[in-house]
């Protein structure tokens, strides 16, 4: 006699099977992966500020925001020509400054009559920047120590940057990091930092 099964609530316990089981740790993993890769990104490129005022114009307006990479000058040092972003003497409760690295140390840094000199030679591109109508503490001869930059503003006779006597050489600890790229909805758009 054969037996009738009918209904049955019973169901046959499941078991989970190892490729089930890969599956599910490599989206774990991929996850934690993807996390982790972002906080690594936003950390050394992702950080941003607006540029204030007009003293580094014409490369930069104010208004603009700029990536900053935090990573660059913890790698190696600053280098004539970057462009850097900074707290004035390491004041929290300052805004960030923009400015070109124009003397790194051990260079010997002065300004005679509008034109920037450094190690004895003339440093400025006439073309390019105005002269400084003042030349400020840089009026007299500089020298930099180690850890010790001089920055100026693009826009020279509108900047107030090493030349102040508020601001002065900006220490490498007081350094946020190295503009890199533009971002602006005017008609300059957007790109790298030169």
């Amino acid at each position: 006699m054969r037996r009738n099964r009918g209904l049955s609530f019973y169901r046959r316990k499941k078991q989970i099977s190892s490729n089930v089981l890969k599956e599910i740790f490599s989206w774990i993993f991929g996850i934690v992966a993807s996390i982790f890769l972002a906080v690594v990104v936003v950390y050394c490129v992702g950080t941003t500020t607006s540029v204030i005022g007009v003293s580094m114009e014409p490369g930069l307006y104010s208004g603009q925001t700029i990536l900053i990479n935090q990573v660059a000058y913890r790698i190696a040092s600053p280098k004539t020509d970057d462009v850097i972003v900074f707290l004035p003497n390491g004041n929290e409760n300052s805004h960030y400054y923009v400015k070109r690295v124009v003397a790194v140390p051990g260079d010997t840094v002065q300004i005679i009559n509008g034109i920037l000199y450094v190690n004895g030679e003339e440093a400025d591109n006439t073309e390019g920047y105005d002269k400084m109508a003042d030349a400020g503490i840089a009026e007299n001869e500089i020298i930099l120590q180690s850890g010790e930059y001089f920055v100026l503003g693009d826009n020279r006779n509108n900047s107030e940057d090493s030349r102040s006597a508020n601001i002065g050489v900006v220490n490498e600890q007081d350094i946020i990091g190295k503009a890199w790229f533009h971002l602006s909805c005017t008609e300059s758009g957007m790109g790298f930092i030169k």
